[in-house]
C-alpha cells in the first residue's frame, strides 16, 4: 500500500480542522450530534470542490464505529431497565410496531429514484440515528442519504418536542427534577473501559461472525460489561466520543458528489411527509402504551418519540416526567433496532426491486 504524500496528509488535516470547528461551531449553537454534523459538513464541501476523491483511512473508520458502539452499550444500566417491572410486555410489544412502522415507512421512500429498499429502511428506522449511519454502509445502504434523513428526523423532533409536550400533554416545565447521576470514574477509567470493550467486542464479533462486527461487538461487550457491574460507572470520555462521531460524519460526507446530492435533494420533501407520519404514528403507540401500562401520556409519548434520545431525556427531566422509564423504553427500542438492522438488510436484499 503506497504511502500517503505530503500534499495527501496537509488535505487530510486541513479537513479535519474544518470539521472540528464545524462541530464547535454547532455544538455553541445547540445541534443535536454535533461533531457528526460538523464533520458531515466538512466532508460535503471537500467532497464536492476536491479534485482527488480523499477517504477516512479503514483503521480510522472502524474504530470510530467501536466507540459508537461502546458509547450506545453504556446506555445499558440494571436500575434502568428495571425500571419497566411487569411493565415489559407492553413495551416490548409496542417496540416491536415501532419497528415495523419505520420499517414500512422506509419501504414508502424506496419509489423514489435512487433510494433502495435498504436505504430507505435505514433512513427511517427510529434508534441510534449515529449507531445506524456507522453501520449503513456496510450493510448495502447509502449511507449519505441514510445521515441526511436520519438526522432531519432528529431535528425535527428536538424542535417540536418540547411545543407538543407542554401545549398536548400539558408538561409543566417548572416541575422538572434533576436525573439520578452515577459518580464519574474519571477519565482514565473512561478510557480503559472504551479500549477494552472495543478491542475485545470486535475480536469475538470477528469469531462468531456477527454482522457489522466493529460497530456491533463493542456495543454487546459494553451492554454486558454494565449489566454485570464491571464498568464502575465508566463510559466513553467526551473528547474520544466526539472524535468517533466527527470521523463518522466525514466518512460520509467525503463520499457526497453533485449527483448523489441531487438524489438527496429531490427526496427531501417526500421523506418530511414520511417522516411527520411517522412522528404521529409513534404518538398513538404512545397512547396504547399508556393506555396499557397506567404511565402518564406525557412519560409514553416521550418513551415512544421515534430518535433525539438525549433530547427526550432532557425534556422528560425539565418537565417532572417519569425520566427513569422513559429512558428504560428508548434503550429498550434502540437496542432492537441496532441489532435488527443486519436482519432487516439481509431479508430486504433478498426481494425483487
Amino acid at each position: 500500500m503506497a504511502r500517503p504524500s505530503a500534499r495527501d496528509l496537509a488535505d487530510g488535516a486541513l479537513v479535519l480542522v474544518g470539521a472540528a470547528l464545524a462541530g464547535w461551531l454547532l455544538d455553541r449553537a445547540g445541534v443535536p450530534s454535533a461533531a457528526l454534523f460538523g464533520g458531515l459538513l466538512a466532508g460535503l464541501v471537500r467532497g464536492l470542490t476536491g479534485r482527488r476523491p480523499l477517504g477516512v483511512p479503514r483503521p480510522a473508520a472502524a474504530a470510530s464505529q467501536a466507540v459508537v458502539g461502546v458509547s450506545i452499550g453504556a446506555l445499558v444500566d440494571p436500575g434502568t431497565l428495571a425500571a419497566l417491572g411487569e411493565d415489559w410486555l407492553p413495551v416490548v410489544l409496542v417496540t416491536l410496531a415501532t419497528l415495523l412502522l419505520t420499517v414500512g415507512a422506509g419501504l414508502l421512500l424506496r419509489r423514489q429514484p435512487g433510494i433502495s429498499p435498504v436505504t430507505g429502511a435505514f433512513a427511517m428506522i427510529a434508534g441510534g440515528a449515529s449507531g445506524i449511519t456507522a453501520m449503513a454502509r456496510d450493510l448495502g445502504a447509502d449511507d449519505r442519504m441514510v445521515a441526511v434523513l436520519q438526522y432531519l428526523r432528529v431535528v425535527l423532533i428536538v424542535v417540536a418536542m418540547p411545543v407538543v409536550a407542554t401545549t398536548v400533554y400539558g408538561a409543566d416545565p417548572a416541575a422538572g427534577t434533576a436525573f439520578p447521576a452515577e459518580a464519574d470514574p474519571g477519565r482514565p477509567a473512561g478510557l480503559l473501559f472504551t479500549a477494552g470493550c472495543a478491542v475485545v467486542g470486535v475480536l469475538l464479533a470477528r469469531l462468531v461472525r456477527l454482522p457489522v462486527p466493529a460497530l456491533l461487538g463493542p456495543l454487546l461487550v459494553a451492554a454486558a460489561v454494565d449489566l454485570g457491574g464491571l464498568s464502575g460507572g465508566a463510559t466513553v470520555p467526551g473528547p474520544v466520543e466526539a472524535a468517533a462521531f466527527l470521523l463518522i460524519g466525514l466518512q460520509v460526507g467525503l463520499r457526497f458528489t453533485v449527483a448523489s446530492l441531487r438524489t438527496v435533494g429531490r427526496a427531501l420533501l417526500p421523506a418530511l411527509a414520511v417522516i411527520v407520519g411517522l412522528v404521529v404514528a409513534c404518538a398513538g403507540l404512545g397512547l396504547v402504551l399508556s393506555a396499557a401500562t397506567g404511565v402518564s401520556e406525557l412519560d409514553a409519548y416521550l418513551a415512544t418519540t421515534p430518535g433525539g434520545l438525549y433530547a427526550v431525556l432532557a425534556t422528560a427531566t425539565g418537565t417532572g416526567a417519569d425520566a427513569t422509564f422513559v429512558l428504560a423504553v428508548q434503550v429498550l427500542r434502540l437496542f432492537v433496532m441496532l441489532l435488527a438492522a443486519p436482519l432487516i438488510a439481509r431479508r430486504l436484499r433478498r426481494r425483487p426491486s
